[in-house]
């Protein structure tokens, strides 16, 4: 196994396929009456935060405790980071109070890589930048194979501000890694160029959802980052939603084994209709519950479990 989870890119299939076969038997534990397990007695997880978050810190944090870890939540705001400390001296903090793991997230791109050579023990990725958000990827896979029963072979369209998305740049690394055929949708502005070449040879580039949309077994719809815009990547909401959004119309398009993802926050009305996010085909809640059992299998298998 690994030290860290930096990247989707750090994971072979037959190591990506152990996470989610791990992730697979830890959700038994969530159906027990005690849901923890003593795994990772006398080991320390620090969920170190640059950036607000509410899902990945909240399954982080859920995930260490299942598996009977200390944590510690550090948050940017009221610490010595806002008096100006570095992400080194507060990694060398970290690695003096004896942490075993450290989760971050940070608005640097590469960050979690720097963190990786100041610390002896293990460094996950919760999101950097506009870069990479690895264990969001597996979750997703690990969705996507429970509610199909497959990844190879499976057609997925990732539709929406790829550039801005940590999430589109994981998932297209790891389910190309996986066997699964990937194909970005979305406004010219909003797709890189250089994606296909750079991260996956294999992944398509449409700019027409309607036509992608007959294909496809997965539909994962993606936040519009207006918070990360610093131009006008498209004319308006409205004709962003027109072109580009999922609403019940449109859904009506897709297979009947086809299911709809999205990592979360939705912005409702925009990049997907209310009636598609809480339709059946829906799968955004149960990907919050993944999640967690997702985490709990890395951590495992990163901090050598028994």
């Amino acid at each position: 196994m690994i030290r860290h989870l930096l990247s989707a890119a750090d994971l072979d299939a037959d190591t990506a396929t152990l996470i989610l076969d791990t992730a697979a038997e830890m959700a038994t534990v969530a159906g027990r009456e005690v849901k923890k397990l003593p795994a990772l007695r006398g080991r320390t997880v620090v969920n170190l935060f640059y950036e607000d978050s509410t899902r990945t810190r909240i399954s982080f944090e859920a995930a260490a405790k299942r598996l009977s870890a200390d944590v510690i939540n550090f948050s940017a705001k009221g610490s010595s980071v806002a008096k100006g400390e570095s992400l080194k001296d507060t990694a060398l903090t970290l690695q003096a109070m004896g942490a075993d793991a450290v989760v971050v997230r940070h608005p640097a791109s590469g960050a979690p890589h720097r963190l990786a050579d100041w610390v002896d023990g293990s460094v996950v990725n919760a999101g950097d930048g506009t870069h990479e958000h690895p264990t969001q990827a597996l979750l997703d896979a690990y969705t996507m194979r429970s509610r199909l029963g497959r990844l190879a072979g499976l057609s997925v369209a990732i539709v929406g501000d790829v550039l801005h998305s940590r999430v589109a740049r994981s998932n297209v690394l790891l389910l190309s890694t996986l066997g699964a055929k990937v194909t970005l949708v979305g406004p010219p502005t909003l797709i890189p160029v250089d994606i296909p070449t750079a991260l996956a040879p294999g992944t398509q580039v449409s700019y027409d959802l309607d036509a992608v949309l007959p294909d496809a077994d997965v539909v994962m719809m993606l936040r519009v980052q207006r918070e990360r815009m610093g131009d006008s990547y498209f004319p308006s909401a409205r004709e962003y939603a027109r072109r580009y959004g999922l609403d019940a119309t449109r859904m009506r398009r897709l297979a009947e084994h086809a299911i709809v993802m999205h990592p979360g926050p939705m912005n409702r009305g925009m990049e997907i209709s209310p009636e598609v996010a809480d339709s059946p085909r829906s799968t955004i809640v149960e990907q919050v519950t993944n999640g967690v059992s997702v985490r709990m299998a890395v951590l495992y298998l990163l901090l050598g479990g028994k």
